[in-house]
C-alpha cells in the first residue's frame, strides 16, 4: 500500500502538482486578503466616522456580500464580466492571453471582495473599541488629528483587530477552494483532477486536507506571535 502511495505521489508527480496548487492557493489568498485590507481600511474609517450616505452604502455592501455564499459572488463576478472582457481583448488580439490570466485575476478580485466585507466590520469594531478616554486625553494635549490617529488610535485598533483579522484570513485561505469552479488549478482543483485520473479520491483529498491544515496552522502561529508582540506592556498578556 505504501509503495502504491509513493508511486502515485512521487513516481507520477502528483505531489509536485499538489504543491504547485498549494502555491497558487497561497498566492490568491495573500493577494485577495491584502487587496481586501487596502480597500476595507478606508471604508471602515468612513463607517466609523459615520459619513452620511457613504456610510450607509458601505454598510449595504458589507451586508450583501456577507449575506450570500462566496461561491455566488465568484459566479456573479466571473460570468458577469467574462463576455465583455473577451470582446474587448479580442479587439486588440489578446484574447488567448486574457483567457489564461482572467481566472486568476477574477479569483483574486472575488476573494478580495469577500474578505473586504468581513474586514470592514472587524476594523470598524476595533476602532469603536478604542477607549474614548485615551482619545480625549490626546485632544487635551492638543495633539494634531493625524498624530492622534497614527500614534494613539491606530496602534490600539490594530491590536484589537488582530484576532478578527486572523479569522478573516483563515476563512479566506479556505475560500480559495471555491475558485476551482472557474477553472483555476489551485490546490482543490489539482486534488480533484488527481483523484479523477488515479481513482484514488481518499488519498488526494486527504493530502489536500493536510496541506490546508498545515497552512492554517502556520498562519495561526504567525498571528499568535504578532499578537504577543502587540500585547507587550498590557496587563495580563
Amino acid at each position: 500500500m505504501l509503495n502504491d502511495i509513493w508511486e502515485l505521489l512521487i513516481g507520477k508527480g502528483w505531489a509536485l502538482a499538489l504543491l504547485r496548487g498549494g502555491v497558487v492557493t497561497i498566492a490568491i489568498g495573500l493577494l485577495g486578503m491584502l487587496l481586501g485590507l487596502v480597500i476595507a481600511t478606508p471604508l471602515a474609517l468612513l463607517r466609523w466616522r459615520r459619513v452620511v450616505v457613504i456610510s450607509q452604502l458601505i454598510d449595504a455592501y458589507s451586508v450583501i456580500v456577507r449575506g450570500v455564499p462566496g461561491l455566488l459572488v465568484i459566479y456573479l463576478l466571473f460570468f458577469g464580466s467574462v463576455d465583455w472582457v473577451r470582446a474587448i481583448t479580442s479587439m486588440f488580439g489578446y484574447q488567448k492571453s486574457a483567457e489564461n490570466a482572467y481566472p486568476m485575476i477574477i479569483g483574486v478580485i472575488a476573494i478580495a471582495a469577500i474578505s473586504c466585507a468581513y474586514s470592514i466590520e472587524v476594523i470598524r469594531g476595533a476602532l469603536q473599541s478604542v477607549p474614548v478616554g485615551l482619545i480625549e486625553a490626546a485632544h487635551s494635549l492638543a495633539l494634531p488629528g493625524k498624530v492622534t490617529f497614527f500614534r494613539v488610535i491606530f496602534p490600539l485598533a490594530l491590536r484589537l483587530a488582530l484576532g478578527g483579522l486572523n479569522n478573516v484570513w483563515q476563512m479566506t485561505i479556505k475560500d480559495t477552494s471555491l475558485i476551482s469552479v472557474i477553472g483555476l488549478q489551485e490546490l482543490m482543483r489539482t486534488a480533484a483532477i488527481a483523484a479523477g485520473i488515479t481513482r484514488s479520491p481518499l488519498l488526494f483529498y486527504g493530502v489536500a486536507a493536510l496541506l490546508f491544515f498545515t497552512l492554517t496552522g502556520l498562519s495561526q502561529a504567525v498571528f499568535a506571535r504578532i499578537e504577543r508582540y502587540l500585547n507587550r506592556g498590557f496587563n495580563g498578556c
